[in-house]
């Protein structure tokens, strides 16, 4: 696993379900209110990656899905013990908590895709990440410089042309648009990788 191999990966798996993942994003938003289906939807847009390391095509109402709710207590436990595990090591000089975030990174993705317990799943996406954190970091951190630098150079030149706000907030909300679903290929890229492991 090299950072120019998950980038690639996750790159061509992001495109690949482009649209779907769009989908899925835009039915998200727009169904986060709703009590109790936004704890489904959650699980579900966390998950997705563990489908996408598989090869299949999601459908963007797959997040509705019942199977998804079923894991909810199990979901939030897990949650809970991340954070406190992240919070600690922040504390001690924010290194260590980076750390664990990228030791637990799959975490979630082994909770439900796997069926592990949240002790379990902790322990697992720790033993799989070992050797492979700072490789993960870099890719991702690659891709949202990437993204930060696109988002910049395009709003400068708009704002140096004077257009319209309206037109930046537009093309801002597209770049957004496109890199939240390379984002999750990425991670679909690192589960597919660290589960063959």
């Amino acid at each position: 696993m090299t950072i120019s191999s998950l980038l690639k990966g996750g790159i061509q798996i992001g495109l690949k379900n482009f649209l779907s993942l769009v989908g899925a994003l835009i039915l998200y938003t727009l169904t986060i209110w709703v009590p109790y289906l936004n704890v489904g939807t959650t699980i579900a847009m966390v998950s997705i990656p563990a489908a996408l390391s598989r090869g299949e095509i999601i459908s963007p109402t797959e997040i509705f899905k019942s199977k998804y709710r079923k894991n909810m207590g199990a979901f939030f436990l897990l949650m809970s013990f991340m954070f406190i595990g992240t919070l600690m090591g922040y504390l001690f000089l924010i290194i260590p908590g980076i750390v664990l975030s990228y030791s637990w990174c799959i975490a979630l993705l082994l909770l439900v895709d796997k069926g592990l317990n949240p002790m379990q799943a902790l322990n697992e996406s720790n033993k799989r990440t070992y050797g492979h954190k700072l490789t993960i970091f870099l890719s991702q951190f690659l891709l949202g410089l990437g993204y930060f630098v696109l988002n910049f150079i395009i709003s400068a030149i708009i704002i140096n042309q004077m257009f319209l706000p309206t037109l930046a907030a537009l093309i801002q909300l597209a770049l957004m648009l496109l890199y939240v679903p390379l984002q999750l290929g990425i991670l679909a890229e690192v589960y597919r990788n660290l589960s063959e492991d």
